[in-house]
This record gives structure tokens, C-alpha cells and sequence, in this order.
């Protein structure tokens, strides 16, 4: 997933399609010089409908279409001929998108399998014709049903990554060197802070084919939850995340504190974010003997399973491998 190809917010104009009118007309032929209506329905008209692609990982496709209007039902005809339905609209979208009105805010759906689909907006239905009205008491109805309008509304699309391990940490703490070397993503690596502008995703290998997927989110900072950093623009991609991996250098001042602060910034965003698995990685462990590896290990937040690890000299990725996996079954 290219960075300036990330999109993960859109909104558009979404009309669905008038229903066509109902028919009005009476059977006419040579010696019938008098027939019965035979006034035909108006189809529907066209859904505007949300689709789940699991080949898809970003709203690109959508940046730049602001208006997504479905076809209008055609007109029933003589002979009680139905006109065609208006054709959907079909809107396909990655997994984990959610779809919100944009006046109410109201959340409308969410896609999270392949193919599943959702009517986000109804076409009209098609009027009926003359000859639905014929009763006992009316053998010659003069009058057809208009089609019903289509609905129309703004629309946002939000896109949350669908991941099983979230990266959590502080801006240049080594999230995306760990996730390049575990897997065949290639994020952008370079030592200074906010390296990582959008959300990274990588297949982690694991024993025997096995597989669990990773993502990188830019890094949080202190008051991300007031919108402070790029920290807020990105928590929603934890929320979809079965595991948090909280990731805080060996170099850190103090990592219990960092990791208190960390955990703040998701209690305030979201609550809920607290009752997901977490684990701990020092990284950059390469740098530290194992005297003070041991004596740092004692100052580590308690009811969290540690370990250390360096992404430059693989120490401890196994480790960690089996670590999340154990903890994601």
C-alpha cells in the first residue's frame, strides 16, 4: 500500500433512481373497438448499493466521485408491459468501511466480509398502471400512479483497517521496521519522527503456512485523543484490531511512563480499546547487555506480557511471533 494512495475518508452525493410511471391506456384493435386498460407498472429504480472487496485496501477509486446516481425505471407500456428497472449503482468498497450520513452522522452500515452487500439507498418504486384499478365498481379507470422519487442524501465513507496486531507506540519507536521485517511490506523508514504518515498493512508469516495480518498506524502522541499530532486522524484503524502490540524503545526515559501515556490516549479516544489483548515489545534491544536487560525487565508495567526484541538483528521476532499467536487463538 503506497502512502499517497491511502484513502481512507471519502463523501459523495448518492441519488437512487425514480421509480418509471405507471401506464395509462386501453386495449384497442380492429373489432375491439372497446377493450379493457391493460396500462402496464413502471419498474423501479435503480439501488445505490454498498459491496465489500476484499482485493481492495483503500477509498481511491472514490476521491474524486462526488455524485453517484443510480438510473431512473422506465414508463410501463400498452399490452401490461412493466417498464425496466433503473440499474444499481453498485459502490464496491474495501473491508471495514463504514458508511455514515454526512448530515446526522448516523452509521448506516459496515462491510466486513467479501461480497456482502448493503442497500445504502432504495430506488423509487415504479407507479402502477390502469389496470391495477380495475374493480367491480370501476371497469374503466382513468388515472395511473406517478413513480415514487428516489432518496438522496450526503454520504461519508470511512475506511477502518481490518487487522489481527495493531502497532501502538510513539512517533520513530521502530513500528515500521518491525513490520517490514516480518513481512514484505516496504513502509517508509528514516530516523526522525512521523516517518509514517498513513496506515501500513503486511502479511505476517508464521509456522507451517500459517498467517496473521500486521498494521502500522503513524504514531501517537500526547493529547492524539484531543487531536493533537496525526494520532487522532488514525486511532479508528486500532478499533478494528483483535491485538495490540505496544511498542516503546529500550532507549526510552522511562517505558512504564510511555506506556501509561500511550494507554491514556486510548482510554480517552475510545474506552473500549481497553478491553483488547495487549502486549509490550521493547524495541531496539540490540543495545542493551543482559545486565540491564534484566534490570529494566523489573521495571516494566505489570499484567502485560514483555519481551525485547530488535528488528535489526532479528533478536527475539520469533519469539514475538509465537508470542501473538498464542495470544490471537
Amino acid at each position: 500500500m503506497s502512502s499517497p494512495n491511502f484513502i481512507d475518508y471519502v463523501k459523495f452525493n448518492a441519488r437512487s433512481g425514480h421509480g418509471g410511471a405507471g401506464c395509462l391506456h386501453f386495449h384497442r384493435e380492429k373489432f375491439i373497438q372497446k377493450g379493457g386498460p391493460d396500462g402496464g407498472d413502471g419498474g423501479r429504480g435503480g439501488h445505490i448499493i454498498l459491496k465489500g472487496n476484499s482485493q481492495l485496501w483503500t477509498l481511491l477509486h472514490l476521491k474524486y466521485r462526488k455524485h453517484v446516481i443510480a438510473d431512473s425505471g422506465k414508463g410501463g407500456e400498452a399490452a401490461n408491459m412493466t417498464g425496466a428497472d433503473g440499474k444499481d449503482e453498485i459502490i464496491e468498497v474495501p473491508l471495514g468501511t463504514v458508511a455514515k450520513n454526512a448530515e446526522t452522522g448516523e452509521v448506516l452500515c459496515e462491510i466486513n466480509s467479501h461480497d456482502e452487500e448493503f442497500i445504502l439507498m432504495k430506488g423509487g418504486r415504479g407507479g402502477k398502471g390502469n389496470a391495477f384499478f380495475v374493480s367491480s365498481t370501476n371497469q374503466a379507470p382513468q388515472h395511473a400512479q406517478p413513480g415514487e422519487r428516489g432518496q438522496e442524501a450526503w454520504v461519508i465513507l470511512e475506511l477502518k483497517l481490518l487487522a489481527d496486531v495493531g502497532l501502538v507506540g510513539f512517533p520513530n519507536a521502530g513500528k515500521s521496521t518491525l513490520l517490514s521485517v516480518v513481512s514484505a511490506a516496504k513502509p517508509k523508514i528514516a530516523d526522525y519522527a512521523f516517518t509514517t504518515l498513513t496506515p501500513n498493512l503486511g502479511v505476517v508469516s508464521y509456522r507451517e503456512g500459517l498467517s496473521f495480518v500486521m498494521a502500522d498506524i503513524p504514531g501517537i502522541i500526547e493529547g492524539a485523543a484531543e487531536g493533537r499530532g496525526l494520532g487522532i486522524r488514525f486511532l479508528k484503524h486500532i478499533e478494528r484490531n483483535s491485538l495490540l502490540l505496544f511498542l516503546i524503545p529500550a532507549d526510552a526515559k522511562d517505558i512504564r511512563q510511555e506506556y501509561e501515556i500511550l494507554l491514556n490516549e486510548l482510554r480517552k479516544y475510545n474506552p473500549e480499546l481497553l478491553d483488547k489483548k495487549r502486549l509490550l515489545a521493547v524495541s531496539k534491544s540490540d543495545m542493551l547487555d543482559e545486565e540491564l536487560r534484566a534490570e529494566m525487565a523489573r521495571e516494566l508495567p505489570e499484567g502485560i506480557p514483555s519481551l525485547f526484541i530488535s528488528a535489526v538483528t532479528n533478536q527475539g521476532i520469533l519469539e514475538l511471533k509465537d508470542l501473538i499467536w498464542k495470544h490471537l487463538h
